[in-house]
């Protein structure tokens, strides 16, 4: 964590899932359902790791070991197919003018996610936005298998990548963290506020724990109520789903 100490004094940080959250498709759920062993069977471990069932690293890894075709092709088919959310550029633009930084923090592989930030946000962009990711070891002959970041039943457990910033924060500092799926129920508690993306699990998790959280359709909702509870305007229990 490089930045713990610099950003201490900031007026905020936002971390966030980067698949299905920053963009509009999750990458590993479309590889999964269009080259691998397909939606039925993805969603069948979805439902068991929401449950506690299974965990997400056995399940992430039985979807990508489904798929045989070579990483380079993997990534030339999302640069074609994925999108980006219609509101987290402005975000990413507003958060640079407001010196908020804004964490990457993804379950998904870093040679995907900076691909796909580098053609959907733009290369002057890349360097100011962290990601905190697994990684990929791609063989000679294009097969191709994730490196977990850290030991855990996620892979990688995303409140280690948040716990450093909200010790280390100085107050009034608020940390929001954005999200839509089972890869997020790490970081669940570990924030100010929470967004979960609507109809998705972690909206689901969320109820069925009593955690807090506000719910969003794209970047232009959290970005609205980021400034609300910066401004003064509302505050984490106004937003709070679970108190409505």
């Amino acid at each position: 964590m490089s930045f713990v100490k610099e950003y201490a004094d900031k007026p905020a940080i936002i971390f966030t899932d980067f698949d299905g959250t920053v963009t509009l498709q999750d990458s590993n759920d479309y590889l999964t359902d269009t080259l691998g062993f397909g939606y039925d069977q993805r969603k069948v471990y979805n439902d068991q790791i929401l449950e506690g069932d299974i965990s997400f690293r056995y399940a992430f890894s039985k979807m990508l070991e489904s798929i045989h075709t070579p990483f380079d092709e993997c990534i030339n088919i999302l640069l074609e197919k994925v999108q980006l959310d219609p509101g987290f550029k402005e975000t990413f633009e507003w958060a640079q003018e407001n010196d908020i930084p804004i964490i990457v923090v993804s379950s998904g592989m870093k040679p995907i996610i900076r691909a796909l930030l580098l053609k959907l946000v733009g290369e002057e962009s890349i360097d100011k936005i962290e990601i905190v990711s697994n990684d990929t070891k791609v063989n000679d002959d294009g097969s191709w298998e994730i490196v977990y970041r850290d030991e855990t039943s996620f892979g990688h457990d995303k409140s280690r990548a948040i716990i450093p910033y909200r010790e280390a924060r100085k107050s009034p500092q608020k940390l929001f963290y954005c999200g839509d799926g089972v890869s997020d129920l790490s970081a669940a508690k570990e924030t100010d506020l929470l967004f979960a993306k609507r109809g998705k699990d972690l909206v689901t998790y969320c109820r069925r724990e009593k955690i807090p959280f506000t719910q969003f359709d794209s970047f232009k909702d959290i970005l609205k109520d980021i400034k609300s509870v910066l401004n003064n305007e509302k505050t984490i229990n106004d937003l709070d789903e679970n108190l409505k």
